[in-house]
């Protein structure tokens, strides 16, 4: 199965899920915008519209989208908008991509619960949109962290 998150810089994000067990692969790019095929220097001009993004596959055998979510939730902050840490600009939002009704369905509660939870002073600005076309990022972007030793 396919899962899709925004959650600032992909580099960090994909790091975390790609050793999360039950992930199968993990890919970064682009989501969400509207220029086809955009390139990272296209993106950073905060004109394109999309997201950096990590596309997971999973295996629902070995974990759940619920999960899923548990990571993403955990290691970024979802109360702030379109930045996470020193990265500012709309790629850098918080966001959830679904690819069919039953993961928005179950994204909705998700972020509900936790807004209604006391866990934040500030309410949740997660976006959870349909996941249009992922654009593959270029390959110095894919596997980051592991290529460079962090």
């Amino acid at each position: 199965m396919k899962a899709t998150f925004g959650a600032g810089c992909f580099w960090h994000v994909e790091d975390l899920l790609s050793k999360t067990k039950g992930v199968k692969s993990t890919q970064v790019g682009y989501i969400g915008g509207n220029l086809p095929n955009p390139t990272y220097e296209e993106v950073c001009t905060d004109r394109t519209g999309h997201a950096e993004a990590v596309e997971v596959e999973y295996d629902p055998n070995e974990i759940s989208y619920e999960e899923l979510l548990d990571v993403f939730w955990n290691n970024h902050n979802p109360t702030s908008l379109n930045r996470q840490g020193p990265d500012v600009g709309i790629q850098y939002r918080s966001a959830i991509f679904y690819h069919d009704e039953k993961q928005k369905e179950i994204a909705e509660k998700s972020k509900q619960q936790l807004d209604s939870s006391g866990k934040y002073d500030k309410p949740i600005v997660t976006e959870i949109n349909p996941a249009p076309t992922f654009y593959k990022a270029e390959e110095y972007h894919q596997k980051y962290f592991k290529k460079n030793g962090f």
